[in-house]
């Protein structure tokens, strides 16, 4: 998965796991196995999931949160690595679950070659659906999915998650935690959870920990530069493109010094000098 820092891992978790009604919706049959597959070859590939279904047949899905112009020909690579390995050729999806719109081409042609398989915008599931199965992992996902009201299924999804073990909810909230970051509601589930009767520290669960903790950080930063962007714009009018590229780019740290200088600051070039 390319471009994905933590979410790669926290998605493929939750779907090789309690997301059963998530894995219908995009595959329509059930998997009975996860096979853990590295293709041989020049390129030594990697899949994301490879699973068998309950007939026999093969699904590959390959997980993306950035456009990449060269997906055609990973996925046409990573095709025929399985073939050469099972026998048998998969069935592919391609899921997208970036926020930028999704750009990329789901077709390969050439003289005497069509290629091609499915692309699915994550968006365009129901998340609505997704947040009445059973399965908390699809609860999870529908993060990621469309949703009449984000703030709502983050409350909803949060009150799955304090029924659950002590071992299971602190799995399930750092995964959510990871996977909002992709939404920008790290900072919703983060005022959710205080709500909730969850006594449980997730940063110390050994795979997950990490990641929530690098979600949680980015989750503060993104709040933080919000708050900065329309106090600069208050005083200064609707910043130029090139100010908000570089006021994006400021670690916490340069967020909390221009704070510091924005009344002093006598207009945004002295300001992000």
């Amino acid at each position: 998965m390319s471009g994905s820092g933590s979410y790669d891992v926290a998605l493929k978790l939750l779907l090789q796991g309690r997301a059963t009604l998530t894995m219908r919706e995009l595959t329509g049959t059930a998997i009975t196995k996860w096979l853990d597959v590295e293709l041989p070859k020049v390129q030594n590939l990697r899949l994301d999931l490879l699973g068998e279904t309950v007939d026999g047949g093969l699904v590959h899905l390959e997980l993306q949160s950035s456009n990449d112009a060269a997906m055609p020909c990973r996925m046409i690579e990573y095709c025929l690595g399985v073939r050469r390995l099972f026998g048998q050729f998969p069935r592919q999806i391609l899921l997208y679950v970036g926020e930028a719109p999704m750009r990329m081409e789901s077709e390969l042609h050439g003289p005497d070659l069509s290629f091609q398989y499915r692309l699915i915008d994550i968006r365009t599931l129901n998340g609505d659906r997704l947040l009445e199965s059973a399965d908390v992992g699809d609860n999870v996902i529908a993060i990621l999915a469309q949703l009449r009201d984000d703030k709502e299924a983050v409350h909803k999804i949060v009150g799955r998650i304090a029924g659950l073990t002590t071992a299971e909810k602190e799995t399930a909230l750092a995964q959510l935690t990871i996977l909002a970051g992709l939404r920008h509601l790290a900072r919703t589930v983060e005022q959710e959870t205080r709500k909730m009767p969850i006594d449980l520290d997730i940063r110390d669960h050994e795979t997950l920990g990490p990641m929530f903790i690098e979600a949680e950080q980015k989750g503060r930063q993104e709040g933080e530069l919000a708050v900065l962007r329309r106090l600069i714009e208050n005083r200064f009018g609707t910043l130029p493109r090139w100010a908000s590229e570089k006021l994006a780019a400021l670690p916490t740290s340069g967020l909390e010094d221009l704070s510091e200088r924005l009344l002093d600051a006598k207009n945004v070039e002295e300001l992000l000098r």
